[in-house]
C-alpha cells in the first residue's frame, strides 16, 4: 500500500492540467508557426533526410508512446551508447561519479550544423507541443525516459511514471544538463508527490529564461 503522499499525488489535479496544457499549448503552437516552417525548411535545406525524429519513449504508467523532435543527427548515424549506458547504470549502482542527466557528446560530429543550433538553443524540442496536444505529454512533468533508463531506475523511482512525463519540469529549472541522473530522479518524485496547477504555472515561468539563457544546453 502506498503512503498518503504517494495516493495525493497520484490523484493531482488531471483535468485543470490538461486545460492549462491545452490552453498554452494551441496559441503558442499558432505563434510559433512560421519558426517551426523555418527550422523544417532549414534541416530540409542542409541535409538529407526526414525534418521530424520519432523515438519511443516511456510515458504516463510505463506506457510506451512516441516523442517527436526536429531531427538534428545526420541520416542513419551510426548509434553506439554503450559508454552512456555503463556510465548512468555505474552511478545508479553507485559505483561511479555523478553523470550529467542530460548527457550529450560535445562536438558530436553526428550532429548537423543546423542541429547544432536548434540544440543550443533546445529548438528541437518544439515539436513535442504535438505529443502534449495528443496527451502523451505535459508542458510540465518528469523526463520521458528511454526504455533502458527505465529498467536501470531503481524501483523506488518507479512512481515518477504516475504522472504524464512533460517538456520541462523541476530538474530542468534547477540546473537542467549540469544535474546528476540521481538528483534528477529526486527531483521528479518532488514534482509527483507535490504536483499542482500553481507549480506547473511556476515550472513553466522560470523555464523561459533558462530556455533563453541556454541553461545547460548542448
Amino acid at each position: 500500500m502506498r503512503s498518503p503522499v504517494q495516493t495525493r499525488s497520484q490523484v493531482g489535479t488531471p483535468r485543470s492540467k490538461r486545460i492549462l496544457d491545452l490552453a498554452v499549448t494551441l496559441p503558442l503552437l499558432g505563434v510559433l508557426s512560421p519558426l517551426l516552417v523555418l527550422i523544417a525548411f532549414a534541416i530540409k535545406a542542409t541535409s538529407r533526410g526526414p525534418v521530424l525524429f520519432h523515438q519511443p519513449r516511456v510515458g504516463l504508467r510505463d506506457e510506451p508512446f512516441t516523442m517527436v523532435k526536429f531531427r538534428s543527427m545526420i541520416v542513419n548515424a551510426p548509434s553506439d551508447d554503450r559508454a552512456h549506458r555503463e556510465a548512468i547504470r555505474a552511478e545508479l549502482a553507485g559505483t561511479r561519479e555523478p553523470q550529467s542527466a542530460s548527457f550529450k557528446l560535445a562536438d558530436d560530429p553526428r550532429v548537423t550544423r543546423v542541429g547544432r543550433v536548434i540544440r543550443a538553443s533546445s529548438l528541437d524540442e518544439i515539436t513535442q507541443l504535438f505529443n502534449v496536444v495528443r496527451g502523451d505529454m505535459s508542458l510540465v512533468g518528469p523526463r520521458p525516459a528511454l526504455d533502458w533508463e527505465a529498467e536501470a531506475f531503481p524501483p523506488e523511482y518507479r512512481r515518477r511514471t504516475d504522472v504524464l512525463p512533460g517538456i520541462t519540469g523541476l530538474w530542468q529549472v534547477s540546473g537542467r544538463s549540469h544535474v546528476s541522473t540521481m538528483e534528477m530522479l529526486r527531483l521528479d518524485l518532488e514534482y509527483v508527490d507535490r504536483r499542482s496547477l500553481w507549480l506547473d504555472i511556476k515550472i513553466l515561468v522560470r523555464t523561459i529564461p533558462v530556455v533563453i539563457r541556454g541553461d545547460g544546453a548542448r
